[in-house]
């Protein structure tokens, strides 16, 4: 994997990606995660590099270091310990799933008047495709569009990277979010990576991001295939 040399430190970029593979599953909890020199070939960076990760990780409860028995998974949600509520990947997670995330493509596109995307972003804006595995199969497609300031950025990271860091990334701090919820048709592109027929039922999810300024930060479309899996919220009284 080439990591972007950018500002960010690398050690920073592969505690990012490691604490993602976490959150999804993809090293569960109470395994551990992979030995040193396994993740220095796959990243390309020194052992220092991965050293500062794992030690970052371990500051902030993910990983817990043992002589001879390796670094293992001893939290796998973003949430403060004490909070009682958990993102519909948490949960997911937590009973067993995995969740994988694959970058189909990532560029600048241009945007008709009178779309919503010209509406949020005007003439053009930064658009990444995203499909997310749950268990090895199609079940989310994404198209995340972004501000196109960000258009200088390398997106490449982003089938690992959460979103949300490589916005931080350049220079956008999140304050709020919108989602909305629908039931629609596949579209055509949905339904070809989803393995579902062209406008079969899914759930489709819009979601509006801010910065602090109140400016549009992210607007992103998502189709899930809930007959593969349904979606979930928990409540806590």
């Amino acid at each position: 994997m080439n990591l972007p040399r950018n500002k960010r430190p690398l050690y920073l970029q592969v505690k990012n990606i490691l604490k993602d593979r976490i959150v999804h599953g993809v090293y569960p909890l109470d395994s551990n995660i992979p030995p040193e020199p396994r993740l220095e070939e796959e990243f390309g960076v020194s052992k220092i590099t991965i050293r500062g990760a794992i030690k970052e990780l371990v500051r902030e409860g993910y990983l817990e270091t043992s002589s001879g028995r390796g670094t293992r998974v001893v939290r796998n949600t973003k949430a403060a310990k004490r909070s009682t509520w958990k993102s519909f990947t948490e949960l997911l997670v937590e009973e067993g799933h995995a969740m994988q995330k694959r970058l189909l493509a990532a560029g600048m596109v241009r945007h008709e008047p009178g779309t919503e995307r010209h509406r949020l972003f005007g003439e053009a804006s930064l658009q990444v495709e995203r499909l997310y595995l749950l268990d090895g199969l199609p079940y989310i497609y994404y198209t995340h569009d972004l501000p196109a300031r960000l258009g200088h950025a390398d997106p490449s990271s982003l089938g690992e990277q959460s979103l949300y860091d490589f916005l931080e990334e350049g220079g956008i701090a999140l304050a709020s979010f919108r989602d909305a919820f629908a039931v629609a048709g596949a579209p055509v592109r949905a339904a070809e990576l989803l393995q579902v027929q062209e406008n079969a039922p899914v759930l489709k999810r819009l979601r509006y991001a801010y910065d602090e300024a109140g400016g549009i930060a992210e607007y992103s479309e998502g189709y899930y295939n809930t007959a593969l899996q349904p979606y979930v919220v928990n409540y806590d009284v």
